[in-house]
């Protein structure tokens, strides 16, 4: 289940917030491996993005921390091995969610 701070937020913006925290430096990194419309997109968006709370932009982290953590294990033993070692540290509904989110992306 995505957390309360962010369920009302799109894909987008989270990516906006997330290359806000991470610092010019980090997100330029990023955006050396994105498309030209994906760069103009998100550069819009972090134009638009005003103020991000603490615990919105922890909240981001920690989703987009899940996602990856998700994604390694997926790529080293599968969805199934990805669902059972994200259960036990995240709790069913947790894991089923960050899978959720993951396959659907795919």
């Amino acid at each position: 289940m995505a957390s309360s701070e962010t369920q009302d937020i799109s894909g987008t913006q989270k990516a906006a917030i997330l290359l806000i925290a991470l610092g010019p430096e980090r997100s330029s990194g990023i955006f050396k491996h994105l498309k030209e419309e994906e760069i103009e997109e998100l550069t819009l968006e972090i134009a638009n993005t005003r103020s991000v709370t603490p615990a919105v932009k922890e909240a981001v982290i920690d989703e987009f921390y899940e996602v990856c953590l998700a994604q390694q294990y997926i790529a080293e033993g599968g969805i199934g091995y990805a669902r059972e070692i994200l259960e036990k540290s995240l709790g069913t509904e947790k894991a089923l969610d960050v899978i959720g989110r993951l396959t659907a992306s795919l």
